[in-house]
Formats: structure tokens, C-alpha cells, sequence
């Protein structure tokens, strides 16, 4: 078993006033070699947007975005047409394929929206553009792990990569026991609350954690906790 831990004081960090973001990987004016990517996961950013602002449009293309609303609204619009809002407790997935137009703002005037930015590799260039969003049962995650993304056609939301996301929300002491699905892939763990211990390795809030070349693992909950999981190929 191979590990890699990433302390929540260690992120990149940049405050542009209306945006406050935590990079755990190298993003935009954070540079570091040795924080590129973790497999197939190139992006986790930890933002926050104030009142009324926003990411205004801007073009992406050949990855896989991925939205999770931590608290708020965040209002989506794009050139495939699509206008929609996602809120805490909504999942939103973007292939931005051959090439897509989005923008990105805080639905309210009046208090701030949290949200984790996620991108990944795609196993395919040049796919079709397409958007997608769920809103799940917080109940589905409650002392288990919650499938929320899967690279399959046939139930949720799905990315083009062999990729699995999920969430939990766990009570102190709960155990959980991880199997991956493919001996070539990894998992990255975000603690989104809370304290967990893998192994002999205690997480706090906003801790990053990686593992691979193993095929399972178990995450005990030192306290209410809520962990975020991305299972993604390591051999790109």
C-alpha cells in the first residue's frame, strides 16, 4: 500500500476578495511540482463565492468537472443551453468535450456559496459536451458510503472514466470498509467534517488522503464526520 497525505494547511490559497479558494492541487498562480494530480484527479478546489459574484464565462474543454455544493445555491449556465441551479445537497457533472462555455454564480445576494470544484482526466478526448445534475437523499449516506458518480450508463451521474465518487456521513465510531474497484486505480479521501483515522493516520477537516496499490482499506469515524471518496485510474 502506497499513501500520500495532504494537510488542509498546506493548500494552495487564494483570496480575490468575492472568491476564497483552497487549491490541494496546482491551479492557476499555485505552483507545486509535486502536487499536480493524484491519478486521473487533477482538480480540488475548496471555494467559497460571495453574495451576487461569480466565475463569469469562460471556455473548458477535454476534462471532466464535477460541482458539489457545500452551502448555498450556485446558479449554472452554458452554450449547450443549459440553465440551472444546484444547491446544497445537488451533485452537478459537465464533459467539456470538444469544447464548452459555462459560467458560474452565487444564486443569492445575501450570503456566501461553498462549493469543491472538481475536474478529471477523461479517459477519451473530443467527446460531445454535456451537462447533468442530481439532487440525492442525505439519508442514503448515513453510516455507509453513498454512490453519487460511477462510470456506468445505467444509474446516476457518471463521468467518461472509470471513476467512482462517493459520499458518507458517518456517527462517531462508525466503520467503514472500502474495496476498490481495480487494482490500477487509487482513492483520494477529502474530510469535508469531522475526524477520521485510516490506518494509523488521523484526518481532520479539510485533509486530503491517497491510496493505492491496495485493494481495500478501512475509514473509522473519530467523531461525526462527513469524508468525500474519488476512486480514479493511477496509471495515466
Amino acid at each position: 500500500m502506497k499513501t500520500i497525505l495532504h494537510k488542509s494547511e498546506t493548500r494552495g490559497h487564494a483570496d480575490h476578495g468575492w472568491l476564497n479558494s483552497y487549491h490541494t492541487f496546482s491551479f492557476a498562480n499555485y505552483h507545486n511540482p509535486e502536487r499536480i494530480h493524484f491519478g486521473a484527479l487533477r482538480v480540488l478546489n475548496d471555494d467559497t463565492v460571495a453574495g451576487g459574484m461569480g466565475f463569469g464565462t469562460h471556455p473548458h474543454e477535454n476534462m471532466e468537472i464535477v460541482s458539489i455544493p457545500l452551502k448555498g445555491a450556485l446558479e449554472h449556465k452554458d452554450s449547450m443551453g443549459n440553465i440551472g441551479v444546484i444547491n446544497k445537497g445537488d451533485i452537478q457533472v459537465m464533459s467539456a468535450g470538444t469544447g464548452v462555455y459555462h459560467s458560474e454564480y452565487n444564486k443569492n445576494k445575501d450570503e456566501e456559496v461553498k462549493f469543491l470544484q472538481i475536474w478529471v482526466f477523461p479517459d477519451k478526448r473530443g467527446v460531445e459536451p454535456r451537462y447533468d445534475q442530481m439532487t440525492l437523499n442525505d439519508d442514503d449516506r448515513h453510516n455507509t458510503l453513498q454512490e453519487v458518480i460511477s462510470p456506468g450508463f445505467d444509474k446516476g451521474l457518471w463521468l467518461h472514466q472509470d471513476a467512482w465518487f462517493y459520499l458518507g456521513k458517518l456517527d462517531t465510531d462508525n466503520t467503514q470498509e472500502y474495496h476498490l474497484k481495480k487494482d490500477t486505480n487509487g482513492v483520494y479521501i477529502f474530510v469535508l467534517e469531522g475526524e477520521i483515522t485510516i490506518g494509523d493516520q488521523k484526518l481532520h477537516k479539510r485533509d486530503g488522503f491517497g491510496i493505492w496499490e491496495t485493494d481495500i482499506f478501512t475509514l473509522k469515524a473519530n467523531t461525526d464526520a462527513e469524508v468525500l471518496l474519488m476512486e480514479v485510474p493511477m496509471d495515466i
